[in-house]
């Protein structure tokens, strides 16, 4: 609001500074509610962080209780050039004897030299069809269709029949295989190749030629490949093949190099032709023990942020934004019961203690250790010690799903989180709504102070007028 600056001019008071003063001591309750407010919001921004470092434990403790964790498996081969393994769940633990006799491959068709790639070809229709190739027993060869594929038909046209420009016709019909250009000092020869390995994914070559004569050497006719009909101006350079292996001894077909249904839990790529190698599954323990390293590590986030935000500094008398918080405090009991109390469903282990994972004096707990390393060797009891699930006591189910479901309780829309989150904010709008009607208040204070110093004034200045005159008066009289 604006001032008056003549205020006091007919008194002589030092009004503004009256008024100044007053509206400050009027304004004292809005500092302190905003003083609140900041203290209210910084409370909720620590909430924010422990809610954050709470998801990350819940995210821990879930891969703790999933049973794929524990399924893990890892793999090693004899021969890791001629074969690659990898595993997942389920893979069964043991060994697994592999021999490599044949690798698959595509079907590749080479034509005759031309002079360049932009050498004409030839106008009319190319239908390329895939398939598999067989023997009609007499020394010829058959084509049967592959289910559920269309033959493609490509349009070769005036202005589109160089060996360059048939190549890109080929490749943009999507056809199931891929034309290229092989150049030496020979000339240039377009090759056709299956897009995937595989008996099933050969195919044939039939033409149309504009010149009539679909069976010579001449114009389009010279992509042709059909030996079902005598037609084989294209070179076969290579059959397709099926993979071939023995599995345990079983013999193995496959279109591709991966075997990845060929025995469960195993994805197995064949890398070259092969004598027997050996594949050894092995329970994956490196990768459960780094599921209970961040499993502590997440724990031990949200022990350190809790005991820090909650305590108060003797020697600077100064108090964390959540010291006293009962919501924080309770949180942070839940927590340590969880991790000092005991479990009857580990078999051999019932405290965390047991796997070196005592609490310490400041309540975390550690990372590693050699009774850690020597749990893993009993992934069983590790296994109900973390997971195990007590239908009828929820305190002696495993560590790690107890923590869940602590920490989903905590997180869930009525927890005791989410429940002091609201009640936080519901006091910051409290504040402002509070704030914006002393604000209004004081406004109005100020407006009817200003009016009453301003008459005050006034009357002052009248006074001061007519002492004027008396004086004046008086003085003439007395000559």
């Amino acid at each position: 609001m604006a001032t008056i600056s003549s205020l006091g001019l007919g008194s002589g008071l030092d009004v503004e500074s009256i008024i100044t003063k007053l509206v400050a001591l009027d304004q004292q309750p809005i500092a302190d509610i905003n003083n609140k407010t900041t203290g209210l919001k910084t409370q909720l921004s620590t909430y924010g962080q422990i809610q954050s470092a709470l998801s990350t434990l819940r995210d821990a403790s879930s891969k703790l209780t999933n049973p794929d964790t524990w399924a893990g498996a890892k793999t090693s081969v004899s021969d890791s050039t001629a074969v690659s393994v990898t595993a997942s769940s389920g893979a069964a633990i043991g060994n697994v004897n592999l021999e490599v006799t044949k690798l698959a491959q595509a079907q590749s068709l080479a034509s005759g030299n031309y002079a360049s790639s932009t050498a004409t070809v030839g106008q009319g229709t190319l239908t390329i069809e895939l398939g598999s190739w067989g023997s009609d027993g007499n020394g010829g060869s058959t084509f049967t269709s592959k289910a559920g594929k269309t033959p493609v038909t490509i349009t070769i046209g005036p202005g589109q029949d160089q060996l360059g420009q048939v190549r890109d016709q080929i490749n943009a019909a999507n056809a199931g295989v891929t034309a290229a250009i092989v150049t030496d000092a020979s000339g240039s020869r377009l090759t056709l190749t299956s897009r995937n390995t595989g008996e099933s994914n050969a195919f044939r070559v039939t033409v149309n030629d504009s010149d009539g004569n679909a069976g010579d050497a001449a114009g389009l006719s010279q992509l042709a490949y059909d030996p079902s009909n005598n037609v084989s101006q294209m070179s076969q350079t290579l059959p397709a093949v099926n993979a071939r292996a023995k599995l345990n001894g079983l013999d193995i077909s496959s279109e591709s190099n991966s075997l990845n249904s060929a025995i469960d839990g195993l994805n197995i790529l064949l890398l070259k032709v092969t004598p027997p190698v050996t594949i050894s599954i092995s329970q994956d323990a490196d990768a459960i023990k780094k599921a209970v390293s961040d499993f502590t590590t997440a724990y031990n986030a949200v022990n350190q942020l809790l005991r820090a935000q909650t305590k108060y500094d003797s020697a600077s008398k100064t108090a964390a934004p959540l010291q006293g918080d009962s919501a924080a405090i309770g949180l942070n009991n839940r927590l340590r019961g969880i991790a000092g109390g005991v479990t009857s469903l580990g078999g051999s282990l019932s405290r965390l203690s047991d796997i070196g994972l005592a609490p310490g004096s400041d309540g975390n707990l550690p990372t590693t250790g050699t009774k850690l390393d020597k749990a893993l060797t009993n992934l069983t009891d590790l296994k109900s010690f973390f997971m195990g699930v007590d239908s009828t006591d929820d305190s002696n189910s495993g560590f790690a799903t107890r923590m869940r479901a602590m920490v989903d309780q905590a997180l869930s829309v009525d927890g005791s989180v989410s429940t002091r989150q609201k009640g936080i904010q519901a006091q910051i709008d409290s504040n402002g709504k509070r704030v914006d009607q002393l604000t209004d208040r004081s406004a109005s204070n100020e407006k009817r102070l200003r009016a009453q110093y301003s008459a005050l004034d006034t009357k002052m200045s009248q006074l001061n007028s007519l002492s004027n005159y008396m004086t004046q008066q008086i003085a003439q009289f007395n000559k």
